[in-house]
């Protein structure tokens, strides 16, 4: 499973509308070829380019002593930019 779920925040809704790009939770190890090749099969659209990132995880510490306790899970995320025409509705099954 390469695709774990689309971003969808407010951030990630602004870029969807102004440039046609959309975020995807992906896999740690999986490839651009591969996170393109699992959008155009899942969703039916042709991709232009995949840019992706590894999002650390966050401190988190104890509120009282304020000490460390540990880090949230780190992901990986990938922007996908598609070919003109085509878009992704992520609403349409709810």
């Amino acid at each position: 499973m390469i695709l774990k779920k689309p971003l969808i925040t407010e951030k990630m809704t602004a870029i969807m509308d102004k440039r046609g790009q959309y975020g995807f939770v992906v896999d740690k190890k999986s490839t651009k070829d591969e996170i393109k090749k699992a959008i155009e099969d899942f969703y039916g659209v042709e991709v232009d380019s995949v840019n992706t990132m590894i999002a650390r995880g966050k401190m988190r510490r104890n509120r009282r002593t304020g000490q460390i306790s540990g880090y949230t899970n780190g992901y990986k995320k990938a922007i996908v930019t598609l070919k003109e025409g085509f878009t992704i509705d992520f609403y349409e099954n709810i």
